[in-house]
This record gives C-alpha cells, structure tokens and sequence, in this order.
C-alpha cells in the first residue's frame, strides 16, 4: 500500500471521527496528536481499533506506545513495520479489546 494512501486514510479517520470531518491543515505528518489536542486518551484507543479493523494488524499492549501512534508519520512507520514482517497479518480475535488468546496464556500442568 502506498505511503501517500496511508496518510490519506488516517487523515481522513482522524478528521472524521475527532475534528467534525474538517481538516484545516492542522494534520500534518509529525504534529503529535495528543499534544495537539487531535485526540484524547479515550481516542487513541478508537484509533487503535481503526488500525487493526482496516489494515488487519494486530495491536499488542505494549505497543501502545506514542513512538507508534502519535502522529501520522509515526502511524504509517508502525502500520508498514507489522505489514512487512508479518507480525500483524491476522488479527487474533480479542486482540486489543483487553481479552487474551487462549493460546497466549501458559497453564502449568
């Protein structure tokens, strides 16, 4: 997927959901989303499910951090990174919504 469409689309998504669908300019490729006030705690998690909705990549906890979701820049980077080594091409249902895979959780026999 081209770079230029990734930005279009998280452009888009941010405007439409957080910025009553107008986008002034204010969305540029580095400004920080939540320094910014694009959006809030409660939005980056909407965001989260966004990224693992459209583009079929799962989000772990620990990558929730603002290296990859807080600007479009650091979005894209992240959305290609799981693309590419294919640690995101199938999402685990429950992932990201606070339930753990069965097969994620060691049961001591």
């Amino acid at each position: 997927m081209p770079i230029t469409q990734l930005k279009h689309e998280i452009r888009f998504f941010i405007a439409e959901n957080f910025l009553y669908g107008v986008d002034d300019g204010g969305i540029k490729d580095t400004v920080s989303f939540l320094a910014n006030g694009l959006i809030d705690s409660t939005g980056v998690l909407e965001l989260v499910s966004f990224v693992e909705e459209k583009y079929g990549i799962s989000v772990r906890d620990d990558e929730l951090v603002p290296d990859n979701f807080d600007s479009v820049n650091n979005l894209v980077n992240f959305i290609l990174k799981k693309k590419s080594n294919g640690t995101g091409s199938e999402r685990t249902p429950g992932a990201g919504d606070g339930q753990v895979a069965a097969s994620c959780v060691n049961i001591p026999s």
